[in-house]
């Protein structure tokens, strides 16, 4: 097994861990961030600040954080996820920047409308961030709820895209 490339980030929003296989990006994890990789694990991983998805994901993020808006154009490998993980993952990319969706709109859109807490937990575990955009599910009545990335980031990247009542 080919071990995973990694390369840090400083941004914006504190440091951003990014990771990738032979497959594309499968990870991008703030530091601080609930549900990332464990220090053994990431002691696995090989630096390599010139594996060439490393690199377009850095620049792409770093744009995106500075206010341009993007396509994102980066293979994604998802396979660390349970197909019902994927699936929901999937389904967030969906959504536009400036738009947002309940948990419960999503599992709707799941054909799995009694999934809602199933759904909030595979949002939760989004190993990729940002470009999977989690941060755009909210609560049934537009509040802002629970981000792994802190809340404040959450808000951060809501504003970032023009979300209006953030």
């Amino acid at each position: 097994m080919i071990p995973l490339r990694a390369f840090r980030i400083d941004s914006p929003l504190g440091p951003i861990t990014l990771a990738a296989s032979a497959h594309g990006l499968c990870g991008l994890w703030f530091d601080d961030q609930k549900h990332g990789p464990t220090e053994t694990q990431r002691q696995q991983w090989q630096t390599d600040a010139n594996q060439p998805i490393l690199q377009s994901a850095a620049a792409q993020v770093l744009a995106y954080l500075s206010g341009q808006a993007l396509q994102w154009d980066i293979p994604l490998d998802l396979s660390a996820g349970t197909p019902f993980q994927q699936s929901v993952w999937r389904a967030l990319m969906h959504i536009p920047a400036g738009q947002s969706q309940s948990y419960g709109e999503l599992a709707r859109l799941l054909a799995r409308p009694q999934a809602v807490r199933a759904v909030g937990a595979a949002v939760g575990r989004n190993p990729v961030s940002i470009i999977v955009p989690c941060h755009r599910i909210l609560g049934a009545t537009g509040q802002l709820t629970g981000y792994a990335g802190g809340l404040w980031r959450k808000q951060a990247l809501l504003r970032l895209e023009g979300h209006s009542g953030i």
